[in-house]
């Protein structure tokens, strides 16, 4: 029997930055050249598809009034589609690593750009939601999973952290851009149909950024290795027998509903209580505030993502995700039990968006560290649609407790004990890559 330490995820990064004297500087050149390209396409990419998704809420109450469909139907397609954002994430993974990730991630946004068409088409109801379904299976290929796996295959070793770090900030560089970008385009142009058609437009861009997303060398350089033989049902099977793995999938459901219900709730919460900012000559309105502190967590969560992520390189993940959570915890207890002001608001709103993200390249780094990367876009599909699940809960959930109660108080609580349960979850995890003697050994 040969020597029974070698795994999937070494043997792959040893081949794709140690190759071999015949193919080495073919393929140092190409990964040398690529992986900037991949990260700032991926970058781009984040930003326009999550920032034009984000912007869906300006439209809540004039789409409501002119389709006479209520506001719960309207939050009712945008839960469905942040649930299938994540339901088709595995798939559209599976497709990743099967055929590449520059074909899926544009088929995704071409799937993605049909759905923005039919929103701004939509007179009904049905419209409405479809338009939601599309928009959420076409994110589902052209979001953090598929562009960060790229990144992942990609860029060395030594530069993972940091080219992950900028690609994950692209979210939250569309929150604050495309965001209030769309609010003022709706101001321009008077109405919500024109600036759904100008979205649109923008959304478009997605299927031309995807060339730079190619992954299909590195691909291949996975499956000629020893570890590229594992076929997807025993893939599947190694992963859900690791106690680690799990435990990543039910921590990733508590980062999906803070993420969902703050970003969702916050802003009515704000101007529930009233709370307004006139400070050097700014008035802010308490809805204004709200937007402003969304736009915050935005803008804070640009730094925290880059610098969690380079933490990632120098501390064990699984540490740092445990403590990203606590910190989490503590933030929304401070905000709880502290007098309600316009600065308490963006104090918690800036604390918040430091954390916000962070999560993302760290668990999609681990997932690829534990399972190496020839399957590495449908496992963390799989972990992300627990995330999303986790946003139905918070977003929907926000909802039907302020209808039952009045308020928001309990769902403050409860995502304070889900931060601490999911600060201890991400505790017993073991940060090694999984070992296959089998392979080792052939």
């Amino acid at each position: 029997m040969g020597v029974l330490c070698h795994t999937e995820a070494c043997v792959c990064m040893k081949y794709f930055y140690e190759p071999s004297r015949s193919q080495g500087p073919k393929l140092a050149a190409m990964t040398s050249r690529s992986y900037w390209t991949a990260v700032w396409c991926g970058f781009l990419v984040l930003t326009i598809g999550l920032g034009v998704r984000q912007s869906f809420g300006i439209f809540l109450k004039p789409v409501s009034a002119e389709l006479h469909v209520g506001r719960e139907l309207f939050s009712f397609g945008t839960a469905i589609s942040m649930l299938l954002m994540g339901a088709v994430a595995p798939f559209a993974g599976r497709l990743c690593d099967r055929f590449g990730s520059a074909i899926t991630i544009a088929g995704g946004s071409i799937v993605y750009v049909a759905g923005m068409v039919v929103t701004a088409l939509m007179h009904d109801g049905f419209l409405l939601v479809l338009g939601n379904i599309l928009v959420g299976v076409g994110l589902s290929a052209a979001s953090f999973g598929p562009v960060l796996g790229v990144v992942l295959r990609t860029a060395p070793p030594a530069k993972q952290a940091l080219a992950v770090g900028i690609c994950s900030a692209g979210g939250s560089f569309g929150q604050f851009f495309i965001v209030p970008l769309a609010s003022i385009l709706q101001n321009i142009l008077g109405d919500w149909r024109p600036t759904m058609w100008a979205l649109t437009a923008i959304a478009v861009l997605m299927i031309f950024l995807a060339a730079g997303l190619n992954d299909s060398q590195a691909i291949a350089a996975a499956r000629r290795s020893k570890a590229g033989g594992q076929t997807t049902g025993e893939a599947l099977s190694e992963a859900f027998a690791q106690r680690s793995y799990i435990l990543l999938v039910i921590g990733y459901f508590v980062c999906g509903f803070h993420v969902a219900f703050v970003g969702g709730h916050l802003p009515a919460y704000i101007s529930d209580k009233g709370i307004s900012l006139s400070l050097f000559g700014i008035k802010l309105t308490p809805a204004e505030l709200g937007g402003w502190a969304i736009g915050m967590v935005g803008l804070f969560n640009i730094v925290g993502a880059v610098l969690w992520s380079s933490m990632g390189a120098k501390y064990q993940r699984k540490n740092l995700l445990s403590l990203l959570y606590l910190l989490r915890s503590l933030v929304f207890l401070g905000f709880v039990v502290s007098p309600l002001s316009a600065a308490s608001v963006l104090i918690f709103a800036g604390a918040l968006g430091f954390l916000w993200l962070g999560t993302v390249p760290l668990t999609t780094a681990l997932v690829g560290y534990i399972f190496g990367p020839v399957h590495l876009t449908m496992l963390n599909g799989i972990v992300f649609f627990s995330h999303q699940t986790g946003s139905f809960f918070g977003g929907w959930g926000g909802g039907r407790v302020f209808d039952l109660q009045g308020n928001y108080d309990l769902m403050w609580w409860i995502s304070i004990a889900l931060g601490l349960a999911s600060a201890a979850l991400h505790w017993p995890i073991v940060e090694k890559p999984v070992a296959r003697p089998a392979l080792a050994a052939a």
